[in-house]
């Protein structure tokens, strides 16, 4: 239990009346008895409004800001307990932390950023650290799991007081390591704040999210916000393009040079950079060998089965990433090897069937080139684009299936409150006149179908886009819709074709 008072002067804060509180939550729908209700300002309405509503639920005290109390006075006659103080948005985390007992200072912490492979480098780090016994809890797009317990995530990175709510039950269950994707909203908003993590990794920035951060220099920059003093102790960066090499060397100044370490993949290390080198690639049938040196000498060799180049800079992201948050050389596993849903994942092999996450230019691109050299047939790529997003990416997104595959399917991705022709139309602007046969299906379910009951055997199906999700929103109805359950009833009827019509 922590006083109000305490917590007004831990953020320099004032009260009104005291309280002792037990736990910290924003959702006035989720409300534990004897709570303290964080109404922070909202996009449309301020969360004072609901003040009444948690109180009767159970809050004990309120934490707002000068506008949410004036909202609450005026609208409630038994005002509970206040804890006041500017942008408490911003303080929220910090609140949390103390009546939850700061838990993230009981974990090693690992956070990854950047545009593609958050989930696949976060998942291949939480098995990198559970092969060497760590205990670990990952937190993310796909999921939230605690100590070998999963539950389903909501959100990237959760709200503040969420957040140090699953930590704490992190650690009460034993947990020794934390590893966390971290998004640039989240970033933006400071929902990670204040925990200081070990160990922050750079994945790579492409052209994606413009519509909430308009710029790829305020997109960058926001990434680039996990790379300080007060967000980190030591990071990796993948130096690959010129974004990583630049976030590398503002980090070098801000972190020091003896906390940065640079990892370079398809490049070379800059020089007198301190960091590790992909020296030798090997791919294979079910496997590929990597390893990687750096400037003593020390050399890291280990295999994946998730294939693609990218993925071999996932999977020596998160061995280096590992490495310098304290694991031993030798306590390096020789097989990194997470099950991702959703993260070029094979769901037959004759026809080959994947379902991959990749929703931007880039991370489509690098799906369709992973795939096709093991490709006999024809490549057949069905995506689309998400609606009230980045109109700017949909064309670039058209012109690389259009170049890239062999046979191009437009269809709906989640087109939430927009028109979805006209997300389509964006995509297949793109895609004209280019090499790829180019169709238009509008039901997502029914381009799924006829995209593997028109493949021949050797064919190879990317389902793009949507990866792990299990709802798509059209004009504001929920429909059940997974990718991966569409596939397979797609294939169950392609099983029972006669075999003389399969081409």
């Amino acid at each position: 239990m922590t006083e109000l008072s305490r917590l007004a002067e831990i953020i320099d804060g004032r009260c009104t009346g005291d309280a002792a509180v037990s736990s910290v939550t924003s959702d006035s729908r989720a409300v534990p008895t004897g709570a303290l209700f964080g109404a922070v300002p909202g996009l449309h309405v301020h969360g004072a409004r609901f003040a009444a509503s948690a109180v009767a639920d159970g809050a004990i005290a309120v934490a707002t800001d000068p506008e949410g109390e004036r909202i609450i006075t005026s609208m409630m006659d038994d005002v509970p307990p206040l804890l006041v103080v500017d942008n408490i948005a911003a303080r929220l985390g910090e609140i949390a932390a103390e009546v939850y007992g700061n838990p993230s200072a009981g974990l090693t912490s690992f956070a990854v950023t950047g545009t593609n492979g958050k989930t696949t480098t976060a998942f291949m780090l939480d098995n990198v650290l559970g092969k060497a016994g760590r205990t670990t809890g990952l937190i993310g797009t796909v999921s939230v799991r605690l100590a070998g317990t999963e539950v389903p995530a909501a959100l990237t990175t959760p709200m503040p007081a969420d957040l140090q709510r699953v930590l704490a039950d992190l650690v009460r269950r034993g947990g020794t390591d934390l590893v966390m994707e971290t998004s640039s909203h989240a970033l933006a908003q400071g929902r990670t704040d204040p925990v200081r993590f070990s160990v922050a990794g750079f994945t790579n920035l492409t052209q994606d999210h413009l519509d909430f951060h308009r710029t790829l220099e305020e997109y960058f920059e926001a990434k680039a916000s996990l790379f300080t003093p007060e967000r980190c102790e030591k990071a990796v960066i993948i130096v690959d393009d010129e974004w990583g090499l630049r976030l590398w060397e503002r980090s070098i100044s801000l972190l020091g040079a003896e906390n940065v370490y640079a990892l370079a993949v398809a490049t070379q290390l800059p020089e007198g950079a301190r960091g590790w080198q992909v020296t030798e690639v090997n791919e294979g049938a079910d496997s590929t060998a990597i390893e990687l040196a750096n400037q003593s000498g020390e050399h890291i060799s280990f295999t994946t089965a998730l294939p693609g180049q990218f993925n071999v800079a996932n999977a020596a992201l998160a061995v280096t990433m590992a490495n310098v948050g304290g694991l031993e050389l030798r306590d390096l596993p020789e097989t990194v090897d997470p099950q991702v849903p959703g993260r070029m994942e094979t769901i037959s092999s004759r026809p080959r069937v994947v379902v991959d996450f990749a929703h931007n230019t880039d991370a489509l691109a690098k799906a369709i080139t992973a795939l096709r050299p093991t490709t006999k047939g024809k490549l057949i790529v069905v995506t689309g684009a998400a609606g009230e997003r980045d109109k700017g990416k949909r064309p670039a997104m058209g012109q690389t299936v259009g170049q890239l595959a062999d046979v191009a399917i437009i269809t709906d991705d989640d087109p939430h409150d927009e028109d979805p022709a006209v997300i389509r139309n964006g995509v297949l602007a793109g895609a004209e006149g280019l090499t790829a046969h180019v169709e238009e299906i509008a039901n997502r379910s029914l381009a799924i179908e006829a995209s593997i009951l028109d493949a021949g055997p050797d064919d190879t199906i990317l389902l793009a886009g949507r990866g792990h999700e299990t709802i798509q929103e059209v004009a504001g109805e929920r429909i059940e819709l997974d990718d991966r359950v569409e596939a397979r009833k797609a294939l169950a009827q392609w099983a029972s074709k006669p075999k003389e019509k399969i081409v």
